[in-house]
């Protein structure tokens, strides 16, 4: 039985208030859709990658539960965290590769497979998360945006509820976003950064 988008908030509004047990509950329940969104990330990655789904699941919810005190507002809120972590434990994960290899062995992942954001290229998940951060500086919301949308696998619609705004702004953002990445990605691979 698939649990109900309600039950999954109010034992995430109960975890934030202390019940211990509702993290119990609430552990099978959003386990799944964590995995999911773990093969997701690494269908992204490139072949061979050394960690598997459940690693960066069990690593992404470690750090969730760190955050018990934090004021969830909805599951998509809670997934959207979640797939923020999991980009941080790639890139985290990337950037330790470069370091032992002097910057060599760089991680790559494909756009094209992850949505066509980018026609057919491979873009350093380094690159990309710098970037992003930049985006992050100048418009949080279209930076919010893109993690919900490319890393989460949001639909417009969800993307929408979790922003507050309408699907024709999320639409719109969306075509800035990625067009103003594009351009950033470029420049830093320009500039070899």
């Amino acid at each position: 039985m698939v649990p109900s988008l309600h039950s999954v908030t109010q034992l995430l509004l109960a975890w934030s208030n202390g019940d211990e047990s509702a993290l119990d509950k609430l552990t099978p329940l959003v386990y799944d859709e964590l995995r999911r969104l773990a093969r997701r990330y690494l269908r992204r990655e490139r072949p061979g990658h050394s960690l598997q789904a459940t690693a960066l699941v069990h690593e992404a919810f470690l750090r969730l539960i760190d955050q018990q005190q934090a004021p969830w507002e909805s599951r998509l809120h809670f997934f959207g965290v979640a797939a923020q972590l999991m980009r941080q434990i790639l890139v985290e994960h990337a950037r330790s590769r470069q370091a032992a290899k002097r910057g060599g062995g760089a991680l790559r992942i494909s756009l094209s497979q992850a949505g066509a954001i980018f026609a057919e290229r491979d873009v350093d998940l380094v690159t990309l998360d710098d970037a992003l951060k930049l985006l992050a500086r100048i418009d949080p919301q279209k930076s919010r945006l893109v993690e919900l949308r490319f890393f989460s696998g949001l639909t417009i619609e969800e993307t929408a509820e979790a922003l507050g705004v309408s699907p024709a702004t999320v639409i719109r953002q969306w075509r800035l976003a990625k067009a103003w990445l594009y351009r950033e990605i470029k420049k830093g691979e320009a500039s070899g950064r």
